[in-house]
């Protein structure tokens, strides 16, 4: 007959049914009103001795637990098997000490059961209150906790290679499930992914969308592959916007007769900026601006615009003021006007159109022939036009001026590239990723999400350096770096472990210690067995 008794309980009855009793009864051939004593041995040490009692009408079993003085040899053992565990974890954290993005375990302890051998007492008018007496059962392990503190970063000089300082994690797939980790030596793959090079799991981001000719990333779309295209194309794009921003000395000579005057007068008087724009094919070509002081007239500049000046076939360059672009045949030069303090205050294009509103930008369109694109229908030659911006009214920055200096043309621009292929690319720490062209031109790949958790200690590890949602870990808040609490990315940077040497050989000897005396407890225990064994000699 199996009697077990869990835990501690006091004494008690349980009555079974009458024709389960009678069925022990017939079995065992048990007169009436005869006890049956079954003795079973408990897990938290000890014996329950059962006392059977049958009846004419039912039967009876009173437990009762028979002590025993050996607790310790039971509460030895847990405390050997649970150091054990701990000496485990350390063994794990050493072994990964130079494991990239490794974050160290920690095991926490706790008492067990306790068995009570006397209960608390309140006290009485003529008696204080007595505190309950309870001898411990052993321990047991409380927690093993992930500790995510930051760990050391280390610079590899390998652009690839992220680290996040602060808080998150990078997000991975394999497909199927998505993992989360801090090791970041990533790569890229032969399809140019970035990729985890250890498993092949996928780095997750947003990849930059082109939308009516701009470059932008909607970080509130579901995360994607990354792929970096290298060696795909950079396709040509065609200048729209000269910006003309240079100085004009007022002390420049006038002509007065050009005529009459020489060729070094010429070249004295004349201020020329020239900078390269490209048509629809990336082809380059040469814009020349020349630059005079209109004579009998203050503060006032003829400006004749040429696109390639040297070319043996001319490009029929024309200048004008308004929405329609200038046709063949108009004129190639305008007059710029400034006021006395040196701002641009109007342009007046060959036609007599005049530009400029108080604090508006002065824009002239230019237009030259494409010499080596196919005609129209027509027969005509494609027209590639831009615009020639010559800076705000009254503007200081970025507008052309006059003042008594020498003059300059250091900060003319264009918009204008030819064909290139992507080199490199670099990733900054907001996790954005550029593309480096050969053409000199910089354009936006993607960029790299990061994951956060309101109880980053709650996810499960993986391995291969993962970790996964758990029902304790909260729901993952995916979104650029330095949002919502995430770190920032560090790029040719990886962290190391946070594992400390010192401190894990500390908890070593520690856990080597109370391994030790829990062993010295069930060896005192038996030989307090064998005193008592040897009692009758």
């Amino acid at each position: 007959m199996d009697s077990t008794m869990r835990g501690n309980r006091s004494l008690k009855y349980w009555e079974i049914d009458k024709a389960q009793c009678y069925s022990y009864k017939i079995n065992l051939q048990i007169p009436a009103n005869i006890k049956l004593i079954v003795q079973s041995s408990l897990s938290s040490g000890g014996i329950c001795e059962t006392t059977v009692i049958f009846s004419k009408s039912a039967c009876y079993f009173r437990n009762r637990r028979v002590k025993l003085m050996m607790r310790s040899l039971y509460s030895g053992v847990s405390g050997l098997q649970n150091h054990q565990t701990r000496m485990d974890v350390v063994g794990n954290n050493i072994a990964n000490i130079n494991t990239t993005g490794f974050k160290r375990n920690r095991v926490q302890f706790q008492d067990l059961l306790y068995q009570q051998l006397q209960g608390a007492s309140r006290p009485t008018e003529e008696l204080g209150g007595i505190n309950p007496k309870e001898v411990g059962l052993g321990m047991s392990v409380a927690s093993i906790d992930t500790i995510h503190n930051q760990g050391s970063l280390q610079s590899t000089g390998i652009g690839t290679d992220l680290a996040i300082q602060g808080t998150g994690f990078f997000v991975l797939t394999d497909g199927e499930q998505t993992y989360y980790t801090r090791a970041g030596a990533f790569g890229l793959d032969s399809e140019g992914t970035l990729v985890n090079p250890g498993n092949g799991m996928k780095v997750q981001g947003w990849m930059a969308q082109e939308v009516e000719g701009s470059i932008i990333l909607d970080v509130s779309r579901e995360v994607e592959n990354l792929i970096v295209p290298v060696g795909g194309k950079d396709p040509a794009r065609a200048t729209t916007v000269v910006n003309f921003m240079c100085n004009l000395d007022k002390r420049t000579p006038v002509i007065a007769d050009p005529d009459a005057a020489t060729a070094l007068e010429i070249r004295e008087a004349t201020w020329n900026s020239s900078i390269k724009v490209y048509d629809t094919f990336g082809q380059e070509h040469t814009m020349q601006v020349y630059l005079t002081r209109v004579p009998d007239a203050n503060n006032s500049w003829n400006a004749t615009v040429v696109v390639d000046p040297e070319s043996e076939v001319p490009t029929n360059t024309t200048v004008g003021l308004g929405d329609a672009p200038p046709a063949v045949g108009d004129p190639a030069a305008f007059v710029i006007n400034f006021d006395n303090n040196g701002t641009l205050l109007t342009a007046v294009d060959g036609a007599g159109n005049i530009s400029g509103e108080a604090g508006g930008a002065v824009l002239m369109n230019v237009a030259y022939d494409v010499q080596e694109a196919t005609p129209g229908a027509d027969g005509a030659l494609v027209r590639q036009i831009f615009t020639l911006n010559l800076g705000n009214v009254g503007g200081l920055i970025n507008s052309i001026t006059q003042f008594a200096e020498t003059s300059s043309s250091k900060a003319v621009t264009q918009d204008g590239y030819a064909m290139g292929y992507l080199d490199n690319f670099k990733i900054d720490n907001r996790g954005v990723i550029t593309g480096v062209y050969s053409n000199g031109t910089n354009r936006t790949l993607g960029q790299i999400a990061l994951a956060s958790f309101t109880n980053q200690g709650g996810l499960q590890k993986e391995g291969d350096n993962n970790f996964s949602v758990s029902t304790n870990s909260g729901e993952p808040n995916i979104g650029p770096s330095g949002i919502a609490g995430k770190g920032k990315i560090i790029a040719g940077t990886l962290e190391m472990s946070n594992v400390d040497m010192a401190e894990q050989f500390t908890d070593m000897i520690v856990t080597q210690r109370g391994f030790q005396a829990n062993s010295r407890t069930i060896q005192t225990a038996d030989q307090l067995l064998q005193e008592l064994l040897s009692l009758k000699r």
